[in-house]
């Protein structure tokens, strides 16, 4: 008999998209990956969070650092996705750093020492209310408890 880990990835997140009731996360995750550019904020869908408080749906984050490209740029062992079994359910602060080791350019998060602050994890209600200037935003580098991203 078949079980969900089984499957291969992209049919659990199916399955996930259609069996689950999707999360809305009130966390986000700002970064600056370019001194240069404004801060990305990264929000997490609610789909993929439903997914990853579930559980037995997605594959370990060390997985997709395990992913290797060719001259082209294709991916050329993405078999590993879907072969490695699928971790538990995580705590939406789990699920938060699985995201950022996932999707945030490595050299953000693995950075052990320097002189400013690259990476926040805030609420929804700490950024601000409008995007007029959100090609302006950049992390607040004296962090106090009022709005961190300005």
């Amino acid at each position: 008999m078949r079980t969900l880990a089984d499957l291969p990835l992209w049919k659990r997140i199916e399955l996930a998209k259609d069996q689950l009731e999707p999360v809305q996360s009130d966390y986000r995750v700002v970064f600056d990956a370019d001194i240069d550019s404004p801060s990305s904020v990264l929000v997490p869908d609610p789909n993929w969070m439903a997914a990853a408080l579930q559980g037995g749906i997605l594959p370990p984050v060390e997985v997709y650092h395990q992913l290797e490209e060719d001259e082209q740029g294709r991916i050329t062992n993405g078999h590993i996705l879907h072969e490695t079994p699928p971790v538990g359910p995580m705590t939406q602060e789990q699920a938060i750093e699985y995201l950022i080791e996932k999707d945030v350019p490595s050299h953000v998060w693995k950075s052990k020492q320097g002189n400013a602050i690259k990476l926040v994890v805030c609420r929804k209600d700490q950024l601000p209310a409008t995007r007029q200037w959100r090609n302006a935003w950049k992390i607040k580098q004296e962090m106090t408890n009022d709005n961190d991203i300005h």
